[in-house]
C-alpha cells in the first residue's frame, strides 16, 4: 500500500504529463467500447432476427437446404408430427425447448387478375399461433424489429405479403398503405375473377370465387403440386409487411401451413419441408444438436434426416460476425498499441528525469525488484484510472447516443435501424476492454521499470 502511495504522489509530480497520458487512454478506451458495444448489438440483433423467424434449429430431409429449395416437393417430412411429438417428450430437450413448429417453403406464381398483374412468390406455410411465440423471442433485450404477421385467429384462406410484393400486385390502395408507389395504374380487367382455365384447375375455386370476387384484396396463387400437376388457391391478402430485406420482400408470402399443404400435396398426405426448434438460450444449441441427432439416429434411423444451426442455415451471420470481430480486433490492436508507446514514452521521461533519485534511493538500501515495482505501480495506477475514467465516459457517450433517435439503413435493407450501442449491457466487454487496457500498461511500464532497476549507483548519483 505504501508503495502505491508513493507511485501516486510521483504520477502528481508532473500533473501535465501524467494527465496528457490518461487523456490517450480514455480516448481509446471509449473508442473500443463504444465499437464493442456497437458491434454488439449489430450481432446480436442479426442473431435475434434469424431465431425469431427460423428458430436456433432445423430438422430437414438431408440435402434440402443445398438442393431442396426450388423442389421443395421432392424433400418433404413426412409423418412429421410424430417427430415433433419425439422431440417435445424428450426428457434431456424438455427444458431447452421454447417452440417447436413445422414450415413449408413454396414457390408459386401470384397473381392479382382484377388488375392483370402476376409475380412470382416466396411462399411459407406456418402455424400462426406458433410463429406468435418464436417472435417474441429476445433473449438479449434488444429493440425487436419483428412484424408480426397478424394471421392468429383468421380464415384458412388469409395471407400476410411483403410491402414491394403488395406494391407489384398493385395492392396499395386496398390495402391502405401509406407511402407507396406504384409506376404506374392497374390495368383494367373484365371482371374480378381470375382467368377461368385458372379458376377451372380447383374445384374448390369454382365454388368460392364467385362470393368473394367483390374483395378488392384477393389473389390467386398457382403451384405445382407433389405430382407435377397444376394446383390453384384463391387467397386473401389481409395486411403487407416490411420484410427489410428488399429482395425479400419483393417475393414473400406468409400462408397458413394447412393451406399450403393443400396446395402441394392436395388430399393426400399433408408433408412439410422443415420443423423449427426454438431454445430458451443460443448457449443451448450445441447441447441440443447433438441430442437432436443421437435422437433422430435412435427413433427415425431410415428417414434419411438431418440436423441444421441457425449458422449453417444463415449464412450471413458469420460472415456478418467475422467482418465485425475482424473490425474490433484491428481497431483494438491499432488503440493498444498506441497506448502502449504513449505509457511507455512517459515512464521513460520520468525515469530519464529522477535518474538521480533512483541513485539515492537504490544507496539507501531500495533494492532493484522494489525500485521496479515502484514504477510498475505507477503504470498499473495509470492503467486503473484510465480505465476508470474510460468507462465512465463510455457509458455517458453511449446514453446520449442510444436516446438520440439516430438511424442507419444496413445496405440491402429497406428500413432504417436505430444506432444503438450495448455497454453497460456488455459486462464480458466491459471487463475484457479494462483488464486489456491494464495488462498494456504494465507492459509498457516494465521496459522503463526494469531499465530503473538496472542503472549503477555511481553512475546514477553523478547523472546531470
Amino acid at each position: 500500500m505504501k508503495t502505491f502511495a508513493l507511485a501516486l504522489r510521483n504520477l502528481l509530480r508532473n500533473p501535465r504529463r501524467s494527465l496528457t497520458t490518461l487523456l490517450a487512454m480514455v480516448i481509446g478506451l471509449t473508442a473500443i467500447l463504444l465499437f464493442g458495444g456497437y458491434r454488439a448489438n449489430i450481432t446480436y440483433g442479426i442473431e435475434t432476427g434469424f431465431v425469431q423467424g427460423s428458430g436456433h434449429i432445423q430438422i430437414q430431409r438431408r440435402n434440402y437446404y443445398l438442393e431442396g429449395g426450388d423442389n421443395p416437393t421432392a424433400y418433404g417430412i413426412a409423418d412429421y408430427r410424430h417427430i415433433i411429438d419425439v422431440v417435445q417428450h424428450d426428457t434431456e430437450l424438455a427444458g431447452m425447448l421454447n417452440m417447436v413448429t413445422p414450415t413449408l417453403q413454396l414457390g408459386g406464381l401470384a397473381g392479382n387478375f382484377a388488375a392483370g398483374i402476376s409475380r412470382s412468390v416466396f411462399a411459407v406455410g406456418v402455424i400462426p399461433e406458433q410463429r406468435a411465440v418464436m417472435e417474441k423471442w429476445n433473449d438479449y433485450g434488444l429493440v425487436s424489429y419483428v412484424k408480426p404477421l397478424n394471421l392468429t385467429g383468421t380464415d384458412t384462406d388469409s395471407v400476410v405479403i411483403g410491402d414491394g410484393l403488395a406494391r407489384k400486385l398493385k395492392l396499395c390502395q386496398a390495402l391502405l398503405m401509406k407511402n407507396c408507389v406504384q409506376t404506374d395504374k392497374p390495368v383494367a380487367a373484365a371482371g374480378n375473377a381470375a382467368p377461368a382455365d385458372i379458376t377451372a384447375l380447383s374445384d374448390l375455386e369454382q365454388d368460392t370465387l364467385q362470393a368473394k370476387a367483390g374483395s378488392g384484396t384477393r389473389i390467386e396463387m398457382l403451384a405445382s403440386t407433389a405430382h407435377g400437376a397444376p394446383n390453384v388457391a384463391s387467397l386473401s391478402v389481409i395486411a403487407s409487411r416490411n420484410m427489410g430485406i428488399k429482395a425479400l420482400d419483393d417475393v414473400y408470402l406468409a400462408m397458413h401451413l394447412g393451406q399450403a399443404q393443400k396446395l402441394i400435396y392436395g388430399s393426400g398426405d399433408a408433408q412439410v419441408t422443415a420443423i423449427q426448434i426454438q431454445l430458451r438460450h443460443t448457449g443451448q444449441v450445441g447441447a441440443a444438436r447433438e441430442r437432436l441427432r443421437t435422437l433422430i439416429a435412435q427413433q427415425f434411423p431410415d428417414r434419411d434426416l438431418e440436423v441444421l444451426d441457425f449458422k449453417t442455415i444463415n449464412p450471413m451471420y458469420e460472415q456478418t460476425t467475422q467482418f465485425m470481430n475482424s473490425m474490433f480486433g484491428f481497431i483494438a490492436t491499432l488503440i493498444a498499441v498506441i497506448v502502449l508507446f504513449t505509457i511507455g514514452n512517459t515512464m521513460s521521461t520520468a525515469v530519464v528525469e529522477r535518474t538521480v533519485e533512483i541513485g539515492t534511493l537504490r544507496a539507501m538500501g531500495l533494492r532493484r525488484s522494489g525500485l521496479r515495482l515502484l514504477f510498475l505501480c505507477e503504470g498499473i495506477l495509470l492503467g486503473l484510472i484510465g480505465a476508470g475514467a474510460g468507462v465512465v465516459c463510455a457509458l455517458c457517450i453511449a446514453y446520449v447516443i442510444n436516446h438520440s433517435g439516430l438511424t442507419w439503413t444496413p445496405p440491402g435493407y429497406s428500413y432504417a435501424y436505430l444506432i444503438l450501442v450495448r455497454v453497460a449491457q456488455d459486462p464480458v466487454l466491459l471487463a475484457g476492454s479494462v483488464a486489456g487496457l491494464v495488462a498494456v500498461t504494465v507492459i509498457s511500464a516494465w521496459w522503463p521499470a526494469n531499465r530503473a532497476a538496472k542503472m549503477m549507483i555511481v553512475d546514477a548519483l553523478r547523472h546531470v
